[in-house]
């Protein structure tokens, strides 16, 4: 870089004010994600790069308080989003208006994210990126996020309804019994990983009528589980996006995250949606070949960065579905 342009970007950065994301901002914050997003993937008409579907409203309703805005002169030119599952943090999308890429302004956006997962105590955090960004990788290292496995995020059209497994719902769990669940459901991902906790995902998907979130069950209680967003929300009004599954590690882990699968399918043809959404690390290489056994095939791979450079629960013994976008 030039020292002109060095010094030109270091004028800009200085004026960025990050903040916190308020309510009034949020068209403005979807505005600049889809702009941004849509630029980098070379979308014709960047706006249209999501369709319908959501990553800023939805975000902001679960947790005000996790979101930051980057504003210059009045206006917001990029945001950041943190999200808390107990033990583990993550934070996305972080999107900059393209005419201020490389001014700094996404480091600027890091740092209450980092201020957060310090507060919180996560044992680890981690993001989804594209693999092919040398740019997006040196930004996150920066910050101790390290790559690790490819992130394939598949999709399956719509068919005759999986698994004849039986399940239910927490949505028609009665009141009395919902924190009993949300319990169980804590033990099964405090198995996988120690206090890896799914409530908040739960709770807000419930809360924003945004899907469902079904439950297989076991003697033992929850024996997988997986969030849904149906025709809402981060799926979008066609798709039913498994935001995240788990199954309780066992001897029977893999046949059980198959009949989790056809759950998640019974309940995407429920909804009407044209396609169900679900993404999984590679490392979790025996939950990757059975989604590819199931007819699942690959629509965008990512590359999963992880701070501090661990597997994590991102390891072969694992049964769990998410993609952290």
């Amino acid at each position: 870089m030039s020292p002109l342009l060095q010094e030109q970007t270091e004028a800009v950065r200085a004026r960025v004010l990050v903040r916190p994301l308020q309510q009034a901002d949020l068209e403005a914050a979807d505005r600049v994600l889809r702009t941004a997003f849509g630029t980098f993937l070379g979308v014709p008409d960047p706006m249209l790069v999501f369709g319908d579907a959501d990553y800023v409203y939805s975000r902001f309703s679960a947790e005000p308080r996790w979101a930051f805005a980057a504003e210059l002169e009045g206006e917001v030119v990029g945001s950041n989003f943190a999200t808390r599952w107990g033990s583990y943090g993550f934070f996305g999308p972080l999107t900059v208006r393209p005419d201020l890429w490389d001014a700094g302004i996404g480091s600027r956006l890091m740092q209450p994210v980092m201020d957060l997962f310090d507060t919180w105590e996560v044992r680890q955090a981690g993001l989804f990126t594209f693999p092919h960004s040398a740019k997006h990788a040196g930004l996150y290292q920066k910050f101790g996020f390290w790559p690790q496995y490819l992130t394939p995020v598949m999709s399956k059209g719509p068919g005759r309804d999986g698994s004849e497994a039986e399940y239910s719902t927490y949505s028609s769990t009665p009141d009395g019994e919902q924190d009993g669940v949300i319990a169980s459901c804590r033990g099964l991902t405090s198995a996988i990983f120690d206090g890896l906790d799914l409530t908040h995902e739960i709770r807000a998907t419930e809360a924003q009528s945004l899907g469902d979130t079904v439950l297989l069950h076991s003697e033992a209680g929850v024996a997988a589980f997986a969030v849904c967003h149906c025709r809402a929300g981060e799926a979008g009004s066609d798709t039913c996006y498994i935001k995240f599954g788990a199954v309780r590690p066992g001897p029977d882990a893999g046949a059980v995250f198959e009949d989790l699968v056809g759950a998640c399918e019974n309940l995407a043809n429920r909804s009407g949606a044209g396609r169900i959404v679900a993404g999984v690390n590679t490392a979790r290489h025996d939950a990757y070949r059975r989604l590819l056994d199931l007819g699942y095939r690959t629509t965008l791979q990512g590359v999963a960065l992880q701070r501090p450079n661990e597997l994590g629960y991102c390891r072969p013994d694992v049964y769990v579905i998410d993609d952290l976008r």
